[in-house]
């Protein structure tokens, strides 16, 4: 096997076991029981695995990622409303962190606040659409505590996974 191919095989396992994280997170988190008021709030834990693959593999590798997931996770515990409603807002955080991690002047907690947050908005858009209503707006007020609340703990963990883990094994 020559240089190329090794390269693609270490890539290939390593976006596998990137996804697989993602999957693994998934499934626990729907194994926690609602403990907000607020139906829908999740702690979005697979959000980990998007904010470690910005930073360590950088944008485009956790686009990917995150609508791979997206869509497999939607295949495994959801269905076609859950996919839009997910790529939504997976999207638009990813977009949103993207754009303020290359600015450099924002840390690792608050690109994650702000994924949160737009991976709020993003959900309560499709709804707003699909609901054809915008009755449903006001809801956001109570998503945007709960965006902040789960992008900061998701942060804080990224970060301490940022940290941790040597770039070597995303080389």
């Amino acid at each position: 096997m020559n240089r190329n191919e090794k390269t693609n095989v270490k890539k290939t396992a390593l976006y596998g076991l990137i996804i697989a994280a993602a999957l693994v997170l998934s499934w626990i988190e729907s194994q926690i029981p609602p403990f907000f008021p607020i139906p829908g709030m999740k702690i979005g834990l697979t959000n980990i695995i998007v904010v470690l693959t910005l930073y360590k593999l950088g944008s485009s590798s956790a686009m990917a990622a995150n609508v791979l997931r997206i869509a497999l996770v939607s295949m495994l515990f959801g269905g076609i409303m859950s996919m839009l409603y997910s790529l939504a807002g997976g999207m638009l955080s990813t977009v949103v962190m993207i754009l303020l991690k290359k600015t450099g002047k924002f840390k690792t907690v608050t690109v994650s606040i702000a994924g949160g947050i737009s991976h709020n908005i993003g959900q309560i858009l499709v709804a707003m659409l699909a609901l054809n209503t915008s009755g449903i707006a006001w809801y956001l007020a109570a998503l945007w505590f709960t965006g902040m609340a789960s992008g900061t703990l998701i942060g804080i963990l990224s970060n301490e996974l940022i940290k941790r883990l040597p770039d070597k094994l995303f080389t």
